[in-house]
């Protein structure tokens, strides 16, 4: 399956008793059409979708109510009896991709990204000025 669509909750993260961590989350996707009468109709669809290991983790981490995702995973029907007795039946998408479509709108998310960025910059600067005195150096002793 492949989807489209917009986070409904932020994502929950939990370890199963063997540590692997899995996370979930519901995920709204839309259709819409044009009736005969030229009238414009829409429909919401919600799937709820699981994720596992490291891409729950990173699901956990980077996407929030709201974000516009990409999913791509296989479908899977469980089905249990309820304390009542009664029969239960749940449809997940368990996701093997995902990509984050929207862009962060949080200041605070920008500007930690902004300074986390002149941190690398910064370090990766300060690498090639480590590098190419190396270098010069390695030179001078073969002269």
């Amino acid at each position: 399956m492949i989807l489209i669509g917009n986070i409904g909750r932020d994502p929950d993260l939990r370890q199963t008793e063997s540590g692997s961590a899995i996370s979930t989350f519901s995920m709204a996707t839309n259709t819409s059409w044009v009736n005969r009468d030229g009238v414009r109709n829409e429909r919401t669809e919600w799937h709820n979708i699981v994720t596992w290991n490291r891409l729950a983790e990173i699901c956990h981490q980077i996407i929030h109510k709201g974000d516009q995702v990409y999913i791509e995973g296989r479908l899977r029907t469980r089905t249990w009896e309820d304390e009542s007795g009664e029969r239960r039946h749940k449809t997940e998408i368990i996701a093997e991709q995902m990509i984050k479509l929207s862009r962060r709108t949080s200041v605070e998310g920008a500007e930690s990204d902004l300074e986390q960025a002149q941190q690398d910059n910064e370090d990766t600067d300060n690498t090639s000025t480590s590098e190419s005195q190396q270098l010069s150096e390695s030179k001078k002793q073969t002269d």
